[in-house]
């Protein structure tokens, strides 16, 4: 087995694992009924994943990376159906058909779920719920257009195999820049939106620089996802003879680096416990110091207005799952609240829940009041 295709298999076997991990923390967090879409969306990732995969391998084990491209028209002309080269470009070329579609749906699968995880995060902070929407109906309506672009543009379809004479470039699936160009700038597109919705959340809670820096990096993987995408596409263009090949190779790399990187957030706070023996003094609190930030395996939000007039205030809120899987939450500003938005009565800290509170929430004083403290949220939750 060459060495391209034992880093095929040896990236998918990886990134089983992570999804693995990442459900078994939140089944051990909100149990197998509790699990949300951006759960589900990350699992179904793992079958086109896992079919992509399999025709990297099968277009350079049975095909040896040949298509109906790089080829002049006298060659193609002098080649003869009955001919082994002939059988391999043809098959190759059925290969890169289905190769695209699955390639495609890997990647906007993992953005699905990526979009999920931030309706979660995202869903009693004010301001966000359009962003979150108009990322579901960005994503959809760039998968359509990927997937009709390329099963509609060559007709009839059966050119998409044809050797001679030259069905053209669009015809020719492993090199068409109607595919490559478009996946490409739908792909940066939608990541850089998906970037934007955490990162200004991040960037403006109340947390030392290097604590801000690496979560903003944890959230941030969709760029290296980016990176490959980009560099799969100069490869194809630049070399349209060997270029489908290293593509079929990057394609697999991208996919490894889209789940390890939109599965990292999920399950920063397992890692962290693990990292901390080694890299205590990044992610510790300060010692001496009142802690601030969040607890383990949690993310600190911006701030949020609460639409009294006073203009945006922050709240530290506490958020736990009951063992019926009910949820609950307490705040710092003088009120309890429920999950979903109610308001318990009267001043103070007031709600009596069946929880356990953080650390960082008996911690909070009265001082605080008025001052802008710092709003916690658990992404694992």
């Amino acid at each position: 087995m060459a060495t391209s295709q034992v880093e095929g298999f040896t990236l998918l076997g990886l990134s089983i694992a992570i999804v693995f991990i990442r459900i078994l923390i939140r089944l051990r967090q909100v149990g197998l009924r509790n699990l949300t879409a951006d759960d589900y969306l990350m699992l179904g990732a793992l079958v086109p994943y896992i079919a992509e995969t399999a025709l990297a391998h099968d277009v350079v084990a049975r095909y040896n990376g040949l298509t109906n491209s790089g080829l002049t028209d006298a060659q193609r002309a002098a080649l003869s159906p009955d001919s082994e080269e002939y059988a391999w470009r043809v098959g190759g070329s059925k290969v890169q058909v289905a190769g695209w579609c699955v390639y495609v749906s890997v990647i906007w699968f993992v953005k699905a779920s990526l979009c999920a995880f931030y309706s979660r995060l995202t869903e009693s902070v004010n301001g966000y719920r359009n962003r979150i929407i108009s990322g579901y109906v960005l994503i959809g309506a760039s998968y359509l257009a990927l997937i009709l672009s390329l099963l509609l543009s060559c007709q009839p379809f059966h050119h998409f195999w044809q050797i001679n004479p030259n069905p053209g470039n669009l015809c020719q699936p492993a090199i068409s820049k109607v595919y490559v160009l478009l996946t490409v700038i739908l792909n940066v597109l939608t990541d850089v939106y998906l970037i934007l919705i955490p990162i200004p959340m991040l960037w403006s809670a109340r947390l030392p620089t290097i604590k801000k820096l690496s979560l903003c990096v944890v959230f941030s993987g969709a760029i290296f996802v980016m990176t490959a995408g980009i560099l799969r596409g100069v490869l194809i263009l630049k070399d349209p003879i060997n270029g489908p090949k290293q593509g079929s190779s990057w394609a697999v790399r991208e996919s490894f680096v889209a789940v390890a990187t939109s599965n990292l957030p999920m399950i920063w706070g397992w890692l962290q416990t693990r990292l901390k023996p080694f890299l205590g003094s990044l992610l510790s609190s300060q010692s001496g110091k009142r802690r601030e930030g969040p607890s383990a395996g949690s993310i600190m939000l911006a701030n949020t207005n609460d639409n009294t007039g006073r203009g945006g205030c922050t709240t530290l809120v506490s958020v736990n799952r009951d063992a019926d899987g009910s949820t609950h939450a307490l705040r710092t500003d003088g009120q309890g609240m429920d999950y979903d938005g109610g308001h318990a009565s009267g001043g103070g800290i007031k709600k009596e829940v069946a929880i356990s509170v953080s650390s960082t929430l008996a911690q909070s004083t009265p001082s605080d009041s008025g001052k802008g403290v710092s709003r916690e949220y658990n992404p694992n939750f």
